[in-house]
């Protein structure tokens, strides 16, 4: 009667093991079939706001405020050292958003310039100070000179990223 048990307790195990097997697998072809690649938390393609109404949404807020929503907008420029921080086109173009990623938690492609995304997270406006321009500056890879010249702080549309989605 024990053999039985036994025997009747290793055929599920075995049945339990191969069918995580085809879940995995299953998972891991619908992530490369899909068009974007994921960086930090998964989000989703729905339900973002256009980096038109993202750019609403920053001009309503005042120093201090917070406000959680998913927008796509073009990437302009990636931290060249690390991936760490990029910016993004809002709006009419002329405006850009600093996107950061939370507990600096990963990083995006250093040749992601150009590219599209969806971010998700907090957005805020934030007063950078005079050392933290000049640290971007020099990450973005700016002459000495144009890193001279800033000299006063500067207030910046933020974005603390918890996801982003990178259209291939």
């Amino acid at each position: 009667m024990k053999k039985i048990g036994i025997i009747m307790l290793l055929s599920f195990v075995i049945v339990a093991c191969n069918s995580t097997k085809k879940d995995a697998n299953k998972e891991n072809k619908i992530v490369e079939n899909t068009t974007y690649s994921s960086f930090g938390d998964t989000i989703s393609t729905l339900d973002y706001l256009s980096s038109n109404d993202a750019l609403s949404n920053y001009n309503a807020l005042k120093l201090g405020d917070t406000i959680n929503f998913k927008f796509n907008a073009n990437i302009k420029e990636v931290c060249s050292k690390k991936g760490c921080w990029m910016t993004l086109s809002a709006g009419n173009n002329d405006e850009t958003i600093m996107v950061r990623f939370k507990d600096y938690g990963f990083f995006m492609p250093l040749d992601a310039a150009g590219k599209e995304v969806i971010v998700a997270g907090k957005a805020f406006v934030n007063e950078v100070s005079v050392a933290d321009l000049k640290h971007y500056a020099e990450d973005a890879g700016k002459s000495s000179e144009e890193i001279a010249n800033i000299t006063e702080p500067a207030m910046e549309f933020a974005f603390e990223a918890n996801g982003v989605l990178l259209k291939k």
